[in-house]
């Protein structure tokens, strides 16, 4: 059992209980993807068949790493390896053995088949693919992303009879992507709004969305969860089905679960009880999203025989690090009580900078970033947090004056346009009923077939176009058709190379510019990133998990690790991420902790929320955290004066020391 080398004895606890409900309490730095990865291992080890296995994270970006990992731990073993996949993702796999369960044999390791690793949603997708008759959606059904998802309410919005402008898409799609992860679908909520003039709002303009969602035959990202959720539950047979073949579950970050993915994973665990649950409380940041807190909190309530394994001991940060975020969450009252230790060095105070307003506070940040990078500090191993987008203006002109290397978090390459206009013509030619797709690419490249061709067409009325338009149009369906036929026959990323050029794509691009010539470069970027896929057999299987990776895609995994340069972001962005040196800025009242716009204080729910967040932004640091605050900041235009904020007061003297301005000609 060497793999439970370098464990500490509450780690070993918790990677050795399989059978049974289990709670670990992981902290941050607590080493718990390492707990996962090889609990997985040992439960391979003492026989548990690798398809069993169900293991559950909230981003790819942290799927991938936990495919990696278990890959990794995989291939240390006495065995031979060959390509195969975890989730639907290419990766490695044990080489199968004789029978459909794993086994120990001479000392060496046979397995058949592998554990299903990816994110909520793509369990979702997994599930409605696997049973879309009963969905009433084609197995190529279409996943809207955030901005399919507001354009489609822009257009509710008009069906109801109302102005866009005097709407908030935005808005309407938070409310309904809260109700369908509280299970709540629209009928009920309907019921419920009866006399709430916003409530009413969102169920008028609700309606004509699903429509549109039915018309487009698509689901959005809440209904990945909603739909598959409804099913497990309605449905004996589904439900015993998955219940039999994930006989052992392991959820990543159960504090951020919301009520859909809860009752999810409690009914695929139903039978068994072979649930394993990691996650920290003090790290819940979500609420906003629908995540609840309670979903941890009352883990041993739901399973009264749970184990609970305490994670305290942080591998990542200084003692003073720790002695200040322990400061700053013990005065939660909503938590499980630990308190994190590290046997790391003391390590450096805490430096606070007390900025005359936002331009001398980012001017102090550019340039002490700069001060670190002169002094050997990769750029990459820096970030700078903010609670709020608005805050990274400031910060930028200070970047770009001091000359140091930046990276705003947040320009996601699959939201550009060129890069959706590839994946409609894939989409498109899957499903020739998503109008949306239709509508995006049938005059790109341009083809002369303006919005009335287009009206013609979706009204039915084709015969009526011209002889020459007609011809265009039946051109733009055959190259669909041969899409379609080398999707099903050959490897995704040549198919789409084939797309590119044969549909002119790549010829208007070359003819361009400098920002076409970076638009036909981030197609080729697409292109590469579509090589990962080419492994898998099945070419239907591929391009399905290829469109479900492309619509899942969340901000995290949109960080270029290979861009070396100071990371700008916000802290939620920034959760699960770690960095040698991090600042902290707009430590004000009203600001972080933030003042909500619609209430005159906090409740107590949002605040120990801000805390949390805060806690989180100080974990995120190994070497050291610097804080500042703005005492004046210009919002809405008006000038402002700012109190620090209470966090500041909240840490002991002892593990703070004022800083001093930094000074610098700027180049």
């Amino acid at each position: 059992m060497h793999y439970l080398d370098g464990l500490n004895a509450r780690q070993k606890e918790a990677v050795l209980h399989t059978e049974g409900p289990l709670l670990i309490v992981a902290g941050a730095g607590a080493g718990k993807t390492r707990v996962i990865t090889r609990r997985i291992l040992h439960l391979i080890k003492t026989g548990v068949a690798p398809e069993s296995i169900l293991a559950i994270t909230f981003t790819n970006k942290a799927a991938k790493e936990m495919r990696d990992r278990v890959a990794h731990l995989l291939n240390s073993q006495p065995t031979r390896l060959r390509r195969s996949s975890f989730g639907g993702q290419a990766t490695y796999n044990l080489q199968q053995g004789t029978d459909s369960s794993s086994h120990i044999v001479s000392g060496r390791l046979s397995v058949v088949g592998s554990p299903w690793i990816g994110t909520f949603h793509a369990l979702g997708v997994h599930i409605i693919r696997e049973n879309s008759r009963q969905f009433g959606v084609p197995q190529h059904f279409k996943i809207f992303d955030r901005e399919d998802s507001k354009r489609a309410l822009r257009d509710a919005i008009r069906r109801a009879g109302r102005n866009p402008k005097d709407v908030e898409p935005g808005k309407i799609l938070a409310a309904i992507g809260r109700e369908k992860g509280n299970m709540v679908q629209l009928r009920e909520f309907r019921e419920r709004a009866a006399g709430d003039y916003y409530r009413e709002l969102v169920a008028e303009v609700w309606e004509p969305y699903e429509t549109i969602l039915r018309e487009e035959r698509a689901l959005d990202f809440d209904d990945l969860l909603l739909k598959s959720t409804l099913l497990l539950q309605r449905e004996e047979e589904v439900r015993t089905r998955y219940q039999r073949r994930f006989r052992y579950i392991l959820i990543d970050e159960y504090q951020d679960t919301n009520h859909a993915q809860y009752l999810m994973a409690k009914l695929l665990a139903e039978g068994h009880k072979n649930i394993a649950v990691v996650g920290d409380g003090d790290q819940n940041i979500y609420q906003w999203r629908g995540a609840t807190i309670k979903n941890i909190l009352h883990f041993e309530r739901d399973y009264p025989k749970a184990k609970v394994v305490l994670l305290e001991e942080n591998y990542r940060s200084t003692k003073t690090i720790l002695a200040a975020a322990n400061d700053i969450i013990k005065k939660n009252k909503l938590r499980i009580d630990k308190t994190l230790f590290t046997k790391n060095a003391d390590g450096e105070k805490i430096p606070l900078f007390a900025a005359y307003d936002e331009t001398d506070e980012a001017a102090f940040v550019a340039l002490k970033a700069n001060s670190l990078i002169e002094n050997g500090v990769a750029p990459r191993d820096i970030a700078v947090l903010f609670r709020a987008n608005f805050q990274s203006r400031a910060l930028e002109e200070a970047f770009l004056s001091a000359d140091v290397p930046y990276q705003v978090l947040g320009t996601r390459f699959f939201e550009r346009k060129e890069v959706k206009d590839v994946v409609a013509y894939v989409r498109a030619a899957l499903n020739p009923a998503s109008l949306a797709d239709i509508r995006r690419i049938i005059n790109v490249p341009p083809r002369g077939l303006g919005k009335v061709t287009l009206l013609k067409i979706f009204a039915g009325k084709e015969n009526e176009l011209p002889f020459a338009v007609r011809g265009k149009i039946a051109a733009f369906r055959t190259l669909l058709g041969e899409l379609k036929t080398k999707l099903e026959n050959e490897p995704l990323s040549t198919t789409l190379k084939w797309m590119v050029t044969v549909s002119g794509l790549e010829a208007e691009l070359k003819k361009g510019g400098e920002d076409d010539a970076e638009r036909l470069e981030n197609i080729k970027e697409l292109v590469t990133f579509a090589t990962r896929y080419d492994v898998e057999p099945e070419r239907q299987a591929a391009t399905n998990q290829f469109l479900a990776d492309v619509a899942l895609q969340s901000d995290q995994d949109e960080l270029k690790e290979e861009k070396n340069a100071v990371r700008l972001m916000t802290v939620h962005a920034s959760k699960g991420l770690e960095f040698a040196y991090v600042f902290i800025t707009g430590l004000e009242e009203g600001l972080f902790p933030h003042e909500k716009l619609a209430a005159d204080e906090l409740d107590e729910g949002a605040r120990e929320e801000e805390r949390r967040l805060f806690y989180v932004a100080l974990t995120r640091a190994k070497k050291k955290v610097f804080l500042s605050y703005a005492g004046a900041r210009t919002l809405f235009g008006a000038r402002q004066v700012n109190l620090p904020s209470e966090f500041i007061f909240d840490i002991d003297e002892e593990h703070l020391e004022a800083e001093e301005s930094v000074t610098r000609t700027y180049k």
